[in-house]
């Protein structure tokens, strides 16, 4: 028969500490892709963001401090680093971000690039042609 003498204590070792993916979102309003990652806990010193070659890397470290001479019961917010890779398509303008961190979201905006938007092409026939110019001669 198992004897447990204190069974919170097996429950703190399945926190894992190693690198944790960022949770992301990402949708498009207009011109305008906008990303949003989820960093919990994290400290906005730690937001190391960088777009290279068309890929966005993210990495963040989220510190948990204990107050002096304090030991945990249970701990499940272990310090770790927050990682998250997004390769980007030639459609983004990259040199145009806009980043802000509020309440332990990460949002990104991203525009598209011009040639990447939309535009109206005016269609012109041979025919529309004939109408105006028959009209502007009666």
């Amino acid at each position: 028969m198992l004897m447990l003498t204190d069974p919170l204590r097996r429950w703190d070792r399945l926190v894992e500490e190693g690198p944790q993916l960022a949770a992301m979102d990402a949708y498009r309003l207009g011109d305008v892709i906008t990303v949003q990652f989820d960093l919990p806990g994290v400290d906005p010193d730690t937001i190391d963001l960088q777009i290279e070659r068309g890929e966005l890397r993210l990495n963040a470290k989220r510190t948990v401090a204990l107050p002096e001479g304090a030991k945990y019961f249970v701990r499940e917010r272990a310090e770790t680093t927050i990682t998250r890779r997004v390769l980007l398509g030639d459609v983004l303008d990259v040199e145009h971000v806009d980043a802000e961190y509020v309440n332990g979201v990460l949002t990104l905006r991203i525009p598209l690039s011009q040639h990447a938007r939309p535009r109206k092409v005016q269609v012109h026939t041979t025919e529309s042609e004939r109408k105006v110019l028959t009209a502007e001669t009666a």
